[in-house]
């Protein structure tokens, strides 16, 4: 790799940093909400979701490609993050 390739490579790669420590940041927003709605859940069967999980993956998808972006990744990410926090769920559930 030439070094001007190098440099702009470098650039980009702190770019990229920096917007991790953004979603870092929404990733923390996001849990708190979530420790929020299992308080609200009385039986463990319901965490999971499925029609809501559905819908979610459905509008992502619309959003996606109306934002140009390959449905993929974005399915795949919020796949990722729907079932990590139904095992966050899961493991941290409090029988009342």
């Amino acid at each position: 790799m030439s070094p001007l390739k190098t440099k702009k490579l470098r650039k980009i790669r702190l770019k990229l940093d920096k917007l991790d420590n953004s979603l870092i940041k929404l990733i923390k927003k996001r849990t708190n909400l979530v420790k929020k709605v299992l308080a609200l859940k009385d039986k463990k069967n319901q965490i999971v979701d499925q029609k809501r999980i559905n819908a979610i993956l459905r509008n992502i998808k619309k959003k996606s490609l109306k934002n140009n972006i390959d449905p993929k990744i974005t399915n795949r990410i919020w796949k990722n993050m729907i079932w990590s926090y139904i095992d966050y769920e899961k493991r941290n559930f409090k029988k009342k």
